[in-house]
């Protein structure tokens, strides 16, 4: 199985389903390269495209990352998922702020979401195949909906309808999704669902939820993550899994002492894998894209997060880019 022409690629395997992407900074577009090439066909930025990496100051833009991505992805013919346009994190100090150092009003906060979205949208423009516009506005527990942020403080609710009217007027084509996490937990799936079904209903131009996907060894269950399927795709929406990987490790484990994973680890994510992608499969009418968030062991953002110092190992592929047995399931 280790013969490299015996691997069939990944994305291959799912073409009459779904896409298959893998998120990338520069050092994977570097360092994964064959692997890239070989297993997947669409790339979103890891954090390049983000609000505060794109537009660090009023009147600056740093496009060098990104259009780096958006040119490896055209000379291997891949799609580009576009991340993200409104966040509550990795955004500037100078976004909400006035000259006199205090909150910028409404009508200044909107333009300057107008502004960004539209400068960054347009250069994109048809490299670009969907954007999560929105990215975990809702939150996770109480009887509130939204999470309080400076967009929600300075704008209110509508920032969320604004920044889809501003993306679609920028690029009427490319496909526009709300992402968000834990969105397969009951509690926070029906707040992401009144949200999404509320744009609808105001006929905001939305195409798809994002499912974020970052699962372990035993949660979300099987059974949640179909409900919440079934539940977005109830909206007549796409549906994309953002940014899947599987921590070996489950939330309230602290254990530093791993240098490899246990062989039960691996049997155990093998198992996940499988299941999520006969799901996947089952829903493939709805499910249009399947996104990795990272590309093989050797770098992934579960390193060092939320436990420091700690390796995890979390995809089909593993430290040296090989595919684990996680991956044989997942294709057979």
């Amino acid at each position: 199985m280790s013969n490299e022409r015996s691997i069939p690629s990944l994305h291959e395997v799912f073409k009459d389903q779904f896409r298959i992407g893998a998120a990338v900074n520069p050092g994977i577009l570097a360092g994964e390269r064959d692997l890239l090439v070989k297993h997947f066909n669409s790339l979103t930025a890891e954090n390049e495209m983000k609000f505060e990496s794109l537009h660090p100051e009023e009147n600056r833009y740093t496009f060098q990352h990104g259009d780096q991505l958006i040119a490896f992805a055209k000379e291997h013919g891949m799609g580009v998922r576009g991340h993200t346009l409104v966040w509550h994190n990795q955004t500037p100090d100078w976004v909400f702020r006035n000259a006199s150092g205090g909150d910028a009003d409404r009508v200044t906060l909107l333009a300057r979401m107008k502004e960004h979205i539209n400068t960054v949208v347009t250069r994109y423009k048809g490299d670009i195949y969907a954007w999560d516009v929105v990215n975990e506005a809702v939150s996770d527990s109480g009887p509130e909906v939204l999470r309080s942020s400076r967009w929600l403080d300075i704008v209110g609710d509508d920032f969320i309808a604004k920044a889809f009217q501003y993306a679609h007027e920028a690029d009427p084509d490319a496909l526009l999704f709300y992402n968000d996490y834990n969105e397969s937990v009951p509690e926070k799936r029906e707040k992401i669902y009144s949200l999404v079904k509320s744009l609808k209903e105001q006929e905001v131009p939305i195409h798809g939820v994002g499912l974020q996907a970052h699962w372990n060894l035993e949660l979300p269950s099987i059974d949640h993550i179909r409900q919440a399927i079934e539940r977005y795709a109830s909206l007549g929406l796409q549906l994309h899994i953002t940014e899947l990987d599987v921590s070996v490790f489950l939330h309230e484990d602290r254990r530093t002492d791993l240098t490899e994973p246990t062989s039960e680890m691996m049997e155990k994510q093998a198992e996940r894998y499988e299941q999520f992608f006969s799901l996947f499969r089952e829903y493939s009418a709805n499910v249009t894209s399947v996104t990795f968030w990272g590309a093989c062991d050797r770098y992934t953002w579960l390193d060092g997060f939320p436990v420091r110092g700690r390796k995890n190992w979390p995809f089909l592929f593993d430290g040296q880019g090989q595919p684990k047995e996680s991956f044989w399931k997942v294709i057979k």
